[in-house]
């Protein structure tokens, strides 16, 4: 590999072909020009097998290694639990291979740090799926706030609120909700995905403090998390997440000197622009597959040395924030 750029076709394989696979991000590797998906894998045959017959995958394994030291495949995307992460990851970065990692990097930043090292070792391509940073609703977003639309930006206020699901309520085993796996719950798998953005629309955290709690004792990770941070800009922050609300809400507030802008993280809801003056809302609807346009950032930054916004060393930035929010220094 010359200067991190490779020759199209680039031929991934997946590691993990589970519910996120389906529809958010392996049609997208087929639908982007100069990539094909050539294979999958997941522990049951039976069930990648099933995968490769009804996304016409002409390769199947249950075997990772079949996956990752495979001279046919170019690169590997990993879309397992967080916690067998860093297993895979390093085995990708020995292979020499380009490489996605479904988000969060990994539950904590000490194995984050590993995984993002071991890339920048062999100087080898590192992605994360954070893939808001390429969609164009946030992108919006980023463009009205770099235009002065409401002046000096001052202070972003988010809020996730949301009641337990059917799962939740069940009992029954689910590797998001376990503290082995997700200290922090839905916070790690959800909250993840805001802070992320917020460093991308506003620039690195500096201060980070956060407390959580279990509220509801329905399983072994947290259910409710608050906390407050500044960035290196000065501009200052709040958040709460709670998953045992009655409604489900979804709002930040980016408020400025001049007005505010208000979005949702996850709900397709309009990015609305108020000032004293004026309100304007844009509607920008996502992609069927979400992570599309992040795919195709990671075609142009593979092909045409166009530097993708999520790398291993973003995702290690927001690691290191969830990480004093959780836990304090790392």
């Amino acid at each position: 590999m010359q200067n991190n750029m490779l020759t199209a076709p680039i031929r991934w394989g997946i590691i993990g072909c589970g519910s996120v696979t389906e529809l958010k991000s392996g049609p997208a590797y087929q639908k982007t020009a100069g990539f094909e998906l050539s294979a999958v894998m997941r522990r049951d045959l039976g069930l990648a097998k099933d995968y490769a017959q009804r996304h016409s995958v002409k390769a199947y394994s249950a075997n990772a290694a079949d996956i990752i030291n495979n001279d046919d495949i170019d690169a590997v995307y990993i879309a397992t639990p967080p916690d067998s992460h860093k297993f895979y990851a390093l085995q990708v970065a020995a292979a020499g291979k380009p490489c996605c990692v479904e988000k969060p990097l990994a539950p904590s930043y000490a194995d984050s740090l590993a995984i993002v090292t071991a890339f920048e070792d062999k100087n080898i391509p590192l992605f994360v799926a954070y893939y808001r940073r390429s969609l164009p609703r946030f992108n919006k977003v980023k463009a009205l706030l770099e235009s002065g639309a409401i002046g000096d930006i001052r202070t972003i206020n988010a809020f996730l609120n949301k009641p337990a699901n059917a799962l939740d309520l069940s009992g029954e085993f689910n590797w998001r909700t376990d503290k082995t796996v997700a200290v922090g719950g839905y916070f790690d798998d959800l909250a993840s995905h805001g802070l992320d953005l917020f460093a991308y629309l506003l620039g690195e955290f500096d201060i980070v403090k956060g407390l959580g709690s279990n509220q509801q004792g329905l399983y072994s990770s947290l259910d409710a998390v608050t906390a407050c941070w500044q960035h290196k800009s000065g501009v200052t922050g709040i958040g709460s997440w709670n998953f045992g609300g009655c409604t489900r809400e979804d709002r930040v507030v980016i408020t400025g000197s001049k007005g505010e802008i208000s979005f949702s993280v996850f709900d397709e809801a309009a990015v609305v622009l108020q000032t004293l003056t004026e309100r304007q809302e844009f509607s920008i609807d996502n992609p069927e597959n979400i992570q599309l346009h992040h795919v195709e950032n990671m075609r142009e930054h593979l092909v045409n040395d166009v530097t993708h916004p999520s790398s291993g060393k973003t995702a290690l930035h927001t690691s290191w924030v969830m990480t004093q929010i959780l836990h304090g220094e790392p």
